[in-house]
C-alpha cells in the first residue's frame, strides 16, 4: 500500500529537508488503512507545524485534542527538544480538557486531579496511566494523598520545562475510562 501511494504523482518527494513521517489517512478496522506521507518540522518552542502535501499543495494544520492523542513521544534525549514558552503552553492548554498550567519555581508543569473510590481504585489508576507512560517513554509525577486522592504532573525533567510530548501524554491520558475508578460526585 505504502509503495503504491510513493508511486502516485500527486505527492512529490523531491528536495525534502525534513524527515518524512507516514500517518494513516483513514483509521479502518484493526488499523487497516491508506498511508500519507507529512513533513514534520520542529521548532524551537518544541512545537511540531505539520505540512501535508496534496496534489502539489502544501496544507497546514494545528493541533487538536484528536491530533495530539494520536502523536508519538519523541526521546527527551533529542538536541532541538527545548521547554516551551509559557505563552505557547497557553495556547496548547485549551486542547487537553481538564489539564492546568502551574508555575512551580519558573518551571511549568501540567497538572490534574481526581478524586477516586478507594486507595486501591487510585493504584489501579496510576497502573492504566503507567502503561500509556511506558509505551510512550515519558513518564509522569503520579501522587495519591490522602488515600483518595490523585494528582498528575507532567514535565519534561530533561528540558525543565514544558514540551509538546508533555501534551501528547495529557492528551492520551485523557483517552482513558476511568469512570469505574472515579468518585461519583454528590449533587447538591
Amino acid at each position: 500500500m505504502i509503495a503504491r501511494m510513493l508511486r502516485t504523482p500527486f505527492l512529490s518527494l523531491s528536495k525534502f529537508q525534513v524527515p518524512l513521517v507516514s500517518l494513516p489517512v483513514l483509521l479502518g478496522s484493526h488499523g487497516r488503512c491508506g498511508t500519507q506521507v507529512i513533513e514534520n518540522n520542529r521548532d524551537p518552542t518544541g512545537i511540531s507545524s505539520n505540512k501535508i502535501s496534496v496534489y502539489g499543495f502544501r496544507m497546514f494544520f494545528t493541533a487538536t485534542a484528536k491530533d495530539l492523542s494520536a502523536k508519538k513521544c519523541v526521546p527527551c534525549n533529542t538536541k532541538d527538544l527545548r521547554a516551551m514558552t509559557e505563552e505557547t503552553a497557553s495556547r496548547l492548554i485549551p486542547k487537553v480538557d481538564g489539564w492546568n498550567l502551574a508555575n512551580e519555581g519558573g518551571t511549568l508543569k501540567l497538572k490534574r486531579s481526581w478524586k477516586v473510590k478507594s486507595f486501591t481504585k487510585g493504584l489501579e489508576m496510576f497502573q492504566l496511566i503507567s502503561d500509556i507512560a511506558e509505551a510512550e517513554g515519558h513518564h509522569p509525577d503520579l501522587h495519591l494523598v490522602g488515600w483518595n486522592n490523585v494528582t498528575v504532573e507532567i514535565w519534561t525533567h530533561a528540558v525543565g520545562g514544558l514540551t509538546e510530548n508533555d501534551f501528547i501524554l495529557a492528551a492520551k491520558i485523557n483517552t482513558l475510562d476511568l469512570h469505574h475508578l472515579l468518585r461519583k460526585k454528590v449533587s447538591a
